[in-house]
C-alpha cells in the first residue's frame, strides 16, 4: 500500500507533479529556489488546492478535484516541521507537545503521557516545564520534532528543518531525525539544499525544476548518475561506497580502504564524501602519510578559469570516476594527460563518512531496516 500518491496541477504556478511513495519512504526534495518545492509540500499539507488532481494518503483520498473532495489541513494527518520551530510562546514545552493529542480528542492525562514519551524520544524531557523563549535553537527544534511526531502523522513534511541551526546544533538534530525516522518507519518528505541531509536522512531523491519533477529515484542512483543540471551541481562531490570494517574507515568491494571522520556503525554500509578541491594529484603514491591515496587513470581534463578538473575513469564498482580540482600550473608541472595513471590523495580529515540508507554500488547487502514501530 502506497503511503502517498499525488497527481496534481497548479496552473498559476505552472506546476505539475506526479509522486508516489511507499510506506516508510523518506524522500529528499531538491531544486533551485522558485522551482516548486514549497508548492509540492503545500499540496500534500492541504495548504494549496490544485486546479486538477488527486492526492491519497494510504487508503484515504484527501484531494480529488473531479469529485469535489478537499480535506482541510487539520484533518489530513500531516505534520509539517519548518526552519523555525514556531512553538506556541505562551505554552510550556510539555503543553506544546501535548497540543496535537488534545486536539485529536485525547484526555489531558493521555496527552500528557504522549508528550512525555516524545520528549523523552528526542532527549528533551528535562525541558518540559520551560517556555520556548528559554530554549536554544537546537532545543527548540527538538521540541518541534516531538510536537510534530506527537500528532502521529501519516506523512511528516520537513521544510529545511536544519537550515536555521548553527553548526554545533545541526549535526545533533540531523542524527536525531535519522534515528526517529528509521525507528518509527515514518513516511517523510524533506525539502533541503544540504547534501548531508540527503545522505543522512533520505532513501529517495526527487529533483524539481521549473515546476516539474525532472528526476526521482534512490539516493545513490541520483547522486552517482545525475541527469539534470541541478542534480549535477548537487552531486559535484566525490562519493565512494563501502562497508565500515573498523571505526573511521570504509572498505570498498574491490578492497580499497578510505579513512575519514564520521559517526558510522561497524559492518554497516557507508559512503565516503569529499570535495574535488580537497584532492591533490601525484604521479607516485605518497608513503608514510596519514592520507588516502587512490589510484586512477585520467579520463578527462576540463579547464574552468584557473582551475583544471581532473576526472578519473569509472571506479571498479561502475560508479562515476573521482574528480580533483587543481591549478593549471600544477597540471602543467605534472604533465597530466588523459590515459595517464596517477594518484588522487586526500587527507582523512577532509573525508566525511556517512551511513548509507540506500544500497551502495558495491553489492554489499543493505543494512536491515529496523522493525516497524508504533504508527
Amino acid at each position: 500500500m502506497s503511503a502517498l500518491e499525488l497527481h496534481a496541477r497548479v496552473r498559476h504556478r505552472d506546476a505539475q507533479f506526479e509522486l508516489s511513495l511507499d510506506d516508510g519512504d523518506v524522500v529528499a526534495v531538491l531544486g533551485p529556489n522558485g522551482a516548486g518545492k514549497s508548492t509540492l509540500l503545500s499540496l500534500i499539507a492541504g495548504l494549496l488546492r490544485p486546479d486538477d488532481g488527486r492526492i491519497a494518503l494510504g487508503e484515504t483520498v484527501v484531494t480529488d478535484t473531479p469529485a469535489g473532495l478537499f480535506v482541510r489541513p487539520h484533518a489530513r494527518g500531516v505534520a509539517m516541521l519548518a526552519q523555525q520551530a514556531l512553538l506556541f510562546p505562551h505554552m510550556s514545552v510539555a503543553a506544546n507537545v501535548a497540543y496535537a493529542p488534545r486536539c485529536q480528542g485525547q484526555s489531558r492525562s493521555q496527552a500528557h503521557a504522549a508528550a512525555q514519551r516524545w520528549l523523552q524520544a528526542v532527549d528533551a524531557e528535562h525541558l518540559a516545564d520551560r517556555r520556548p523563549a528559554q530554549l536554544s535553537g537546537g532545543q527548540a527544534q527538538r521540541v518541534a520534532i516531538a510536537r510534530a511526531l506527537a500528532a502521529q502523522p501519516r506523512v511528516l513534511l520537513l521544510d529545511e528543518p536544519i537550515a536555521a541551526l548553527d553548526v554545533t546544533a545541526a549535526p545533533a538534530i540531523r542524527r536525531l531525525l535519522r534515528t526517529v525516522l528509521r525507528a518509527e518507519r515514518r513516511t517523510a518528505v524533506i525539502v533541503t539544499h544540504d547534501l548531508l541531509d540527503v545522505l543522512a536522512l533520505a532513501n529517495k531523491v526527487v529533483v524539481i525544476e521549473r515546476g516539474r519533477i525532472t528526476e526521482s529515484g534512490p539516493v545513490r542512483d541520483i547522486l552517482a548518475s545525475p541527469r539534470s543540471d541541478f542534480a549535477a551541481r548537487i552531486a559535484g562531490v566525490n562519493l565512494i561506497s563501502g562497508v565500515v570494517r573498523e571505526p573511521g574507515m570504509i572498505t570498498t568491494s574491490w578492497g580499497a580502504a578510505v579513512s575519514g571522520l564520521g559517526d558510522t556503525d561497524v559492518d554497516a554500509a557507508a559512503v565516503a564524501l569529499f570535495s574535488p578541491t580537497a584532492v591533490s594529484v601525484h604521479l607516485d603514491s605518497p608513503h608514510g602519510s596519514p592520507r588516502n591515496s587512490l589510484p586512477v587513470r585520467i579520463a578527462e581534463m576540463e579547464v574552468h578559469g584557473s582551475t583544471v578538473r581532473i576526472r578519473g575513469g569509472e571506479q571498479p564498482d561502475g560508479s562515476p570516476g573521482l574528480a580533483a580540482d587543481i591549478t593549471a600550473a600544477a597540471a602543467a608541472d605534472l604533465d597530466l594527460t588523459p590515459g595517464r595513471d596517477a594518484y588522487f590523495v586526500v587527507k582523512a580529515q577532509e573525508v566525511r563518512l556517512l551511513p548509507a540508507l540506500a544500497p551502495p554500488f558495491t553489492g554489499v547487502s543493505p543494512v536491515p531496516r529496523d522493525p516497524p514501530g508504533r504508527r
